[in-house]
């Protein structure tokens, strides 16, 4: 993995350099866990003129679910409690002679950026923007092998909860043994909290569950995910609780499956990211529900759950191969409740098969 940590940081520099800046400082968490293989609470990264270091706070600790420091890289630990590592590392670019420095002025504090700029002022300092971002769009292998494994085990902690009786337990107790499984099956966490909504709290995005009770004829809509050595993806599904679905859940679901279709038939490297979006939210509008959808089909998924490239209506680029995306439409019905359907897939050319689905668990309405 040395190889694959230098190659990136080697772009990264090389992004750099076209832009004029000679050095550069990596400050947000997921950036720095790309580039140097660990990202110790707090350590930056300075990608820098004559070396690169990873600047610490304290030793990074020996744990794999938190990735292991490139061993290529030095790492330096700040002699003191309380310093500050960016600041360090603007130093330390000053030691090398640097002349520009560029930073992620996007996760910087105005206060931390004036703290950097008064070390170094002889250093101009530059915005790197979202340099490291884009790097990360495209995941090699070993990243989709990560997401798989991690696909495979949120599927196997919902599979198991739908084993189990329903009828009667809270959205709270049933978020809470969701995350539990998914740690007793190998993921270092939930990849975010773990939605799980019931009866008229059914098929909104992002539902914080609370202690309603499932009840029978109820739609149950669970969204999940689990982080696996730091990979982290989602799967959301929407069962019926106890009975046959009633004439009105049949006809919401299969609207937001077809929906759904929609979208992931049109992922393939080339696509436009609006026209996915386009794809599910004209079979929902065409149904008359264009109001109150969500803002977006889907999203990257990687080192954060939510990442580039957006799968919205006013998005810009195309998709690339190797890119894993979520697509995820829902309706939500006032008072009544509603469908979520929620898969994560890689972008994949139709040589290869087209896109591969990683969350494979039933999409089938299913009376649990």
């Amino acid at each position: 993995m040395s190889e694959v940590y230098a190659t990136r940081r080697a772009r990264l520099r090389d992004r750099c350099q076209a832009g004029g800046s000679q050095s550069a400082l990596v400050t947000r968490p997921a950036n720095v866990r790309y580039l140097a293989g660990a990202a110790p609470r707090g350590a930056v990264l300075l990608i820098g003129r004559t070396e690169d270091v990873l600047v610490c706070a304290s030793p990074p600790e020996d744990r794999p679910s938190e990735g292991r420091p490139d061993e290529a890289l030095r790492v330096h630990v700040l002699p003191s409690a309380g310093g500050d590592p960016a600041v360090a590392a603007a130093d330390l670019a000053d030691a090398q002679r640097a002349d520009t420095l560029a930073v992620e002025e996007h996760h910087l504090t105005v206060a931390r950026h004036r703290e950097i700029r008064s070390v170094a002022p002889r250093i101009r300092l530059a915005d790197l923007g979202g340099a490291v971002e884009q790097l990360r769009v495209v995941k090699d292998e070993e990243e989709i092998s990560c997401l798989r494994i991690g696909a495979e085990i949120a599927d196997q902690a919902l599979g198991e909860l739908l084993e189990s009786i329903l009828v009667g337990r809270t959205e709270r107790h049933l978020a809470l043994e969701l995350e539990r499984r998914l740690v007793d099956h190998g993921a270092d966490g939930p990849a975010f909290p773990t939605s799980v909504a019931t009866g008229p709290n059914s098929g909104r995005r992002g539902h914080r569950p609370t202690d309603r009770r499932v009840e029978e004829g109820d739609f149950l809509s669970v969204c999940l995910g689990a982080t696996y050595r730091g990979y982290r993806c989602e799967i959301g599904r929407t069962f019926v609780i106890g009975t046959s679905p009633a004439d009105w859940q049949i006809e919401l679901y299969d609207l937001v499956f077809a929906a759904q279709r929609a979208g992931r038939e049109t992922l393939a490297p080339g696509a436009a990211f609006r026209d996915v979006d386009r794809a599910a939210r004209q079979v929902l509008d065409s149904a008359g529900h264009a109001e109150g959808l969500p803002p977006l089909t889907g999203h990257g998924v990687g080192l954060e759950i939510d990442e580039d490239p957006q799968l919205a209506p006013a998005a810009m680029g195309k998709l690339d191969a190797c890119v894993p995306v979520t697509v995820e439409p829902g309706v939500h019905l006032p008072g009544r409740g509603g469908v979520r359907i929620d898969d994560t897939l890689v972008v994949r050319p139709e040589a290869d098969g087209g896109p591969e689905l990683l969350t494979i668990t039933t999409k089938e309405l299913l009376a649990l």
